[in-house]
């Protein structure tokens, strides 16, 4: 069983993030319990990567001095798998916000789902959500899209090294990405719906790897929680 001291000195926990939790709200809650368990005033928890609060996965947790290697980590390869929904897009480009426009699907064939993923191999430009946590003028784009304000949003460039379809149950498209820090699946999604000429949305995201760790080792919060108590 770890201790204090253990915490302090640094871990790395990997935690599978459930559904509709921020990742803040999993930092939060390990963070008092933590404390909490070892009567700790203050120690050091921070996430090395973002999950959205509709996706779920692996979420590399840092405590006390281990908190120094988030950015190495946060800076390796990652992979993701979910669902693509063709016909169809959301401001969010997920589920977080409502349908605004409907697209013709009658067009696209499986040959053609497998071949666009061609063009979104290697360095790629995309477009960050503007309900995204990007930081433009001090604040995050989710809070001018959340208050109706238009603003400029810059093109950045991501590597995408594997985009590779699993299944195909039109409309919905699942599939499998490995790709560089700062790529937005939802921006994929998005723009792959317009590469077929239509539109598309993300409905499930579960981020599987980051670097060499995997979310098969990793535990839901509650099951640490309990770990805790041993």
């Amino acid at each position: 069983m770890l201790t204090a001291e253990d915490y302090i000195s640094g871990q790395v926990l990997l935690i599978d993030k459930p559904l509709h939790w921020t990742s803040f709200q999993v930092v939060n809650k390990l963070r008092w319990e933590i404390r909490k368990a070892f009567k700790i005033k203050k120690i050091k928890v921070g996430h090395a990567g973002t999950l959205d609060p509709l996706a779920t996965g692996l979420l590399i947790i840092c405590t006390g001095k281990m908190t120094k290697q988030i950015d190495s980590f946060q800076g390796q390869e990652k992979e993701y798998t979910g669902t693509i929904v063709l016909g169809s897009t959301t401001p969010s480009f997920d589920l977080e916000t409502e349908f605004n426009e409907t697209f013709q699907t009658q067009h696209i064939t499986e040959a053609l789902i497998h071949e666009t993923t061609k063009q979104f191999i290697g360095n790629i430009q995309q477009f960050p959500p503007i309900f995204s946590a990007v930081k433009k003028n001090g604040k995050r784009l989710y809070e001018f899209a959340r208050a109706g304000e238009h603003v400029e949003i810059k093109l950045r460039e991501v590597n995408i090294s594997e985009f590779a379809i699993t299944k195909i149950d039109l409309p919905e498209v699942q599939f499998r990405v490995v790709c560089s820090k700062g790529t937005y699946i939802r921006s994929l999604a998005h723009d792959f719906g317009k590469a077929l000429n239509s539109g598309a949305h993300l409905s499930v995201l579960r981020r599987t790897k980051i670097g060499e760790f995997s979310v098969e080792k990793a535990i839901a919060p509650d099951a640490f929680l309990e770990s805790l108590k041993d």
